[in-house]
């Protein structure tokens, strides 16, 4: 698989920013952790990877399923890494709009300082939106263009297209690791393998080619393309039962809420953290340490800082901060060869896997969100809409009606 997709409803609106500046923080401390413990490639293989990607933006706090989550992704994650790039070995370039079409001045510049090719960083980049834009038929226009580079060379590419017809996105993911030649990748069937035959269409040889493009682009790319990774995102803005696997989620609340299941060292070292927060660390864990086949239902990291938009539940600001706290802590310990708060956040993920094999879920899902909501005022909840308000207090006095 050199190249990956996901479909999103189109949403319109600025990101807050008193989320922005979070999404920057905690965004930065994961990269920051998976560069520590797994390698900047790692970085590169998970941002390739569109239910990866989208678990990210809902643990984050965007809404679990638009368009939106794809931007402000790249926009914190490009705030968050890259003044310190030289540092940790990670540029991202491009983003929307007109800076997507800086994205070649922007490979030159990083060339400069580090010595990688950059004409032929310059020429993957474009090829890379030429395909996705002009050569796959398939009726959306990118808008965004974020080309990610390690120092070492490896690249990833993330850009979304918008078709207002159907009013909806499609975000494309392409990895360096993959991709042996861009005409033989899977869009090589509109390419052709002789590149020189395709590009000249104007000669009468070129006939048979373009009959053949004509009946493929007809074709989907599901079905000409098996092997391809993609995930689809409903339209409706709650997150419902069925966008989660209740199972995983119940696992994560026992970790969290119920003490007895976690390991005494590990309680140790999480001392001063409530469960609320340890729900929202659970998550994040996986989040660094979760292998692919856990990120089929990223709907589910929503419960970690809910969404801007109230769905799952209004962002409990609070927690978020001390989510932030927790791990840059660890990162600065671990930077000073502490790494115990480090091990005890990866240990979250690893106990809520076990939890998890021979867990039953005992809790309606509705009741998990209608909680989430009713303690959201306890935790700083916060949407784009304002501040979460405690409930008015009980009136014991009767009415003369009563």
């Amino acid at each position: 698989m050199s190249r990956a997709y996901a479909d999103l409803p189109l949403h319109y609106g600025a990101v807050p920013p008193w989320l922005a500046a979070r999404m920057s923080l905690l965004g930065g401390a994961i990269i920051e952790t998976i560069i520590a413990d797994y390698g900047k490639a790692e970085v590169l293989r998970r941002l390739s990877d569109p239910c990866w990607f989208q678990a990210l933006g809902c643990v984050l706090g965007m809404d679990w399923h638009s368009s939106g989550i794809t931007t402000s992704v790249m926009g914190a994650l490009k705030k968050a890494l890259n003044p310190r790039a030289h540092e940790l070995g990670i540029y991202i370039c491009g983003g929307k709009g007109k800076h997507s079409r800086q994205t070649p001045q922007e490979l030159m510049a990083i060339a400069d300082k580090t010595g990688l090719p950059g004409h032929e960083l310059v020429r993957n980049s474009k090829l890379a939106a030429k395909v996705d834009n002009t050569a796959l038929q398939d009726g959306f226009q990118l808008y965004l263009h974020s080309f990610i580079v390690s120092n070492e060379g490896d690249w990833a590419v993330v850009q979304q297209g918008m078709n207002d017809d159907t009013g909806m996105a499609r975000r494309y993911h392409w990895h360096s690791a993959t991709v042996r030649n861009f005409t033989e990748t899977p869009h090589s069937f509109i390419y052709g393998k002789n590149q020189g035959l395709i590009l000249n269409l104007t000669d009468k040889e070129a006939m048979p080619t373009k009959d053949g493009l004509l009946e493929l682009v007809k074709v989907a790319p599901s079905e000409l393309l098996p092997e391809i990774r993609k995930i689809t995102m409903p339209s409706h803005h709650d997150v419902r039962s069925e966008n989660v696997d209740l199972k995983r989620l119940g696992a994560v609340l026992a970790v969290a809420h119920e003490r007895q299941v976690l390991d005494f060292e590990t309680l140790l070292l999480m001392e001063g953290v409530g469960p609320r927060t340890l729900q929202s660390l659970t998550l994040v864990s996986e989040v660094i340490h979760g292998t692919p086949s856990r990120f089929t239902d990223p709907a589910r990291f929503s419960f970690a800082h809910g969404g801007k938009d109230g769905h799952p539940f209004p962002v409990p600001v609070n927690v978020y901060d001390e989510t932030i706290s927790v791990m840059r802590e660890a990162v600065n310990k671990a930077k000073i060869g502490q790494n115990d708060k480090q091990e005890a956040i990866r240990k979250l993920s690893v106990l809520s896997q076990q939890v998890e094999k021979d867990f039953i879920p005992n809790e309606r899902f509705d009741e998990v969100v209608t909680r989430e909501r009713n303690d959201s005022w306890k935790h700083g909840g916060r949407t784009i809409f304002g501040k979460e308000k405690p409930p008015p207090p009980k009136n014991n006095q009767l009415s003369l009606f009563d």
